[in-house]
């Protein structure tokens, strides 16, 4: 069964529990005293360990005045700390062989790295100093700004990522969510120091940070690390404020996007390939047909043998990417089906997204393909699980968004558990919702004159 997160005071004054892993994995919690969570998965045998801070905040969590700072600090804590220079960040992974990256979502942000298990202590310090001591320098600030534009200005160019940022914002609308996750340029260039710092100062802080650590380590002594790094940083050690509480939306409230009605939205480029999304409103992440909507993804679109594939790939010829897709956030959630095909195709596969989709909400589906959809959704979850970044990322989506801890073996006994009729009562669910179509192409007018 899922293991509660919340447990009760032991000895130590730490907040703890064990849960049983997967391959001899074990799994445990600890609230520091000064209100700092951490996770740690040990697995024995494995000579990497990845460690990772987190802090549940992300681009949906701006003030107007913030617009893009969440982004902005992804970058600026490489710039340096009252302790290292940026130069003296990258020194102290790279001279041990490691890797450092940072995220930045919706809802939450990340900063990691991998390191052999031998230098996970290199990993905590670096990593815990840049959260806990960015300077934000002003100059920084100024030619990173430059950094960030070129960013955009990347991704306004690669069609595929303007396909799926537009089919965001057209199924969330005029939401936090259905804005872009790095700001627009005018966000970026509008942004000053001060509303970085505040907004770095607001959510930084003890009871909102979380790290999450797997691989070859023990976790006392992860956990005596983080301590020592965050006593050197001046962050409180003693008693602290309860954690954050978690995102949560009020049982019974619809979600917000099955209140918009969808639309069509035509993107002019200069192209030769187009780029379709069809779709509509999803599940929140902690919706607990989450299992049953991993195996309809795998079914219309997750594979090889999935209906998308093989009708409008191999049957068809039509297009050389297809597959369907899902996100889920703490009030919301999308699904979609996409093609990438040249532009006078536009129509036809259109059609053949909306017929394949309809067809498994309204005939289902058969024993074989049940199966294979859970298989490959298992297989995908324990050939994950070899990497110790992805056991870390696990961790942290258990405490910041779902507040237990769910064992591999227990995904895979839930994934197991889906039947037919779950899928397609889903499918349906999704397809009687308002549906969304992007086509990003070179198109004056909608080639898809009504949303099928």
């Amino acid at each position: 069964m899922p293991v509660d997160l919340t447990s009760l005071e032991g000895p130590t004054g730490w907040l703890e529990r064990d849960a049983a892993g997967q391959a001899g994995g074990r799994v445990r919690r600890t609230r520091l005293p000064g209100g700092v969570r951490v996770l740690t998965e040990q697995v024995p045998g494995m000579r990497s360990a990845t460690l990772g801070a987190w802090v549940g905040v992300g681009s949906r969590d701006e003030a107007d005045d913030q617009r893009g700072s969440t982004h902005f600090l992804e970058h600026l804590l490489f710039k340096g700390t009252r302790r290292r220079s940026a130069m003296d960040i990258a020194v102290a992974l790279d001279e041990v062989g490691g890797d450092a990256n940072a995220a930045t979502g919706k809802e939450s942000t990340s900063y990691y790295a991998r390191v052999l298990d031998a230098d996970l202590p290199v990993a905590v310090d670096v990593v815990c100093d840049m959260v806990t001591s960015a300077v934000l320098r002003p100059e920084d600030v100024d030619s990173e700004r430059g950094v960030i534009l070129e960013e955009l200005a990347a991704a306004e160019d690669d069609d595929d990522d303007v396909a799926h940022e537009r089919f965001s914002e057209l199924v969330h609308g005029d939401t936090p969510l259905g804005r872009p996750i790095g700001g627009t340029p005018a966000d970026i260039e509008a942004a000053t120091r001060e509303a970085i710092e505040a907004h770095y100062r607001r959510h930084y802080v003890p009871e909102g940070l979380v790290v999450t650590a797997a691989g070859g380590l023990e976790h006392d002594a992860v956990c005596d690390l983080v301590s020592g790094a965050l006593a050197e940083a001046g962050w409180p050690v003693g008693d602290g404020a309860p954690p954050l509480p978690r995102r949560t939306r009020t049982v019974g409230e619809p979600v917000p996007s099955t209140r918009r009605p969808g639309g069509v939205l035509t993107v002019e480029r200069d192209t030769e390939q187009a780029h379709v999304l069809l779709g509509g409103p999803g599940l929140t992440a902690t919706d607990e047909r989450r299992w049953v909507l991993g195996v309809l993804t795998a079914v219309l679109g997750g594979g090889m043998s999935s209906r998308l594939f093989q009708e409008i790939r191999e049957k068809r010829g039509l297009a050389y990417s297809t597959y369907a897709f899902d996100a889920g956030y703490a009030d919301d959630g999308l699904f979609g089906l996409y093609a990438g095909c040249t532009p006078q195709r536009v129509p036809q596969v259109v059609e053949l997204l909306a017929e394949q989709w309809a067809l498994l909400a309204r005939d289902g589906l058969g024993e074989d393909e049940i199966r294979r959809g859970r298989g490959q959704l298992s297989g995908g979850l324990v050939l994950g699980m070899e990497d110790s970044g992805a056991r870390m990322t696990r961790l942290s989506r258990a405490e910041l968004v779902h507040g237990q801890h769910t064992g591999v073996d227990e995904a895979l006994a839930r994934i197991a558990a889906v039947t037919a009729d779950d899928v397609v009562a889903l499918a349906q669910e999704l397809h009687d919702a308002p549906r969304s179509l992007v086509v990003v192409g070179p198109f004056e007018d909608d080639p898809v004159p009504v949303a099928p």
